[in-house]
């Protein structure tokens, strides 16, 4: 077993620096495709959404299957496959700009097909954690990588908006492909053997899909962490649908100054990475789970004020309030998830999550076009973000709220008893 801090874990420190460079990429393709859809293509705020969708639609076709095949292969090799293909994907963009020929329609497929690759490894990686570090160190493994993720969420959307500002966007996709790409080369490096899936030849999709579900579903703080979690995605997919072009078209923002507004929301990040396990003992891990929500999301509520002046620095604290309180809220449900769930369902207790929370982005995507045509840019942000801070009621009505700390071993069965 483990001791001591992660740091020490030369396996562990091999994913860590993987899971840098990919999110790093991640971050800088987060601005920079929207970018490049709103400023070079001229995108119309229907097609944004769009765009939005085709991101997280992989959730909802193949989400709970993906849970299913992911427990029956070894997870880091799922992780690798995903990496190389998310690379020559992106790869494709600058490509097709340098020879002219880059269409709306193209970036839509790739972020379609990239979106597919994302499922298998968001999946496999959730689920390969505990077997590298042990379940003893799975709230200080999410910490620090949630580190990582705020720490990407600053320096990405910044250098994404002064490279598109010095280069151009599709250039600046190519960063994010690099950034698979120095993740999976990471990824080969780990010598951690993985434990052989177990595999039941006699065992149908169906039935499997449904064991799933049943875990989820038949945990009453997971119920209400999952309603929680899949409605702020909603309301997020609108609000990341119309959030660049309201920037740049209703607050006047060149791209430079919108990466560095977005990255703000970073800073609030990190902090919540640093302090999250503090917190968390301060709190109790139930009540980090509704508590900080309740008290951190409403600050979003700041962004729709934004204007061309000292307005900006609102939202910007509206960013780093709820950045932080975004952190917080799922190092403590992540933990949890992964505490509570037995090694051979923890694939499918993941992707049946993943299928219903990230399942709902790209409605909020096509909600959020559809907002921005209807209601104007900024009534679709105040209606998105209205939403994400009402979704912390599924925790805060819950028994989470008569609850201080969460059962932290992992359950015998697969839920159905």
């Amino acid at each position: 077993m483990h001791r001591g801090s992660l740091f020490r874990h030369a396996d562990f420190r091999r994913l860590f620096a993987g899971d840098t460079a990919s999110q790093f990429g991640v971050f800088v393709g987060n601005t920079a495709v929207p970018l490049l859809a709103a400023v070079t293509l001229a995108a119309t705020p229907f097609q944004m959404g769009l765009l939005t969708a085709a991101e997280t639609l992989a959730f909802l076709l193949i989400g709970l299957p993906a849970g299913v095949w992911v427990d029956r292969l070894r997870r880091r090799r799922v992780m690798l496959t995903a990496d190389f293909i998310r690379f020559a994907l992106l790869l494709s963009v600058p490509v097709s700009w340098w020879a002219g020929v880059l269409t709306l329609v193209q970036l839509l497929v790739v972020v379609l097909f990239v979106g597919i690759a994302t499922v298998f490894f968001d999946i496999a990686y959730q689920s390969y954690l505990p077997s590298l570090v042990g379940r003893a160190h799975l709230m200080e493994g999410n910490t620090k990588l949630q580190a990582v993720q705020s720490t990407a969420q600053i320096a990405g959307p910044s250098a994404a908006g002064v490279l598109v500002q010095l280069v151009n966007a599709a250039s600046t996709v190519l960063v994010t492909s690099l950034g698979f790409l120095t993740s999976a080369l990471c990824l080969l490096r780990i010598r951690t053997r993985e434990p052989a899936p177990e595999r039941d030849g006699r065992a149908r999709l169906l039935p499997q899909i449904t064991e799933g579900l049943r875990f989820v579903f038949s945990d009453k703080p997971l119920r209400a962490i999952v309603g929680t979690t899949a409605t702020a995605n909603f309301f997020g997919g609108a609000f990341a649908a119309v959030q660049v072009l309201f920037l740049t078209r209703t607050v006047g923002l060149p791209p430079a100054a919108v990466g560095v507004l977005l990255a703000v929301g970073g800073a609030g990040g990190i902090l919540g990475a640093l302090c999250s396990a503090a917190v968390t003992r301060r709190l109790g891990q139930a009540r980090a789970i509704w508590l900080v929500p309740l008290f951190t999301w409403p600050g979003h509520l700041l962004i729709p004020l934004a204007a061309p002046d000292w307005r900006l620095g609102l939202a910007g604290f509206g960013l780093v309030a709820g950045g932080f309180g975004i952190i917080v809220y799922n190092v403590a449900q992540v933990s949890y998830r992964q505490a509570i769930c037995p090694d051979r369902l923890l694939g499918r207790m993941n992707a049946s999550v993943r299928f219903i929370v990230w399942g709902t982005l790209p409605l909020g995507g096509l909600l959020g076009g559809a907002l921005g045509e209807g209601l104007g840019l900024r009534g679709a942000m105040w209606v998105a973000v209205a939403g994400e801070v009402a979704s912390a009621l599924w925790v805060v009505c819950s028994p989470l709220r008569h609850m201080r700390d969460l059962p932290t071993e992992a359950k015998s069965g697969s839920g159905a008893a």
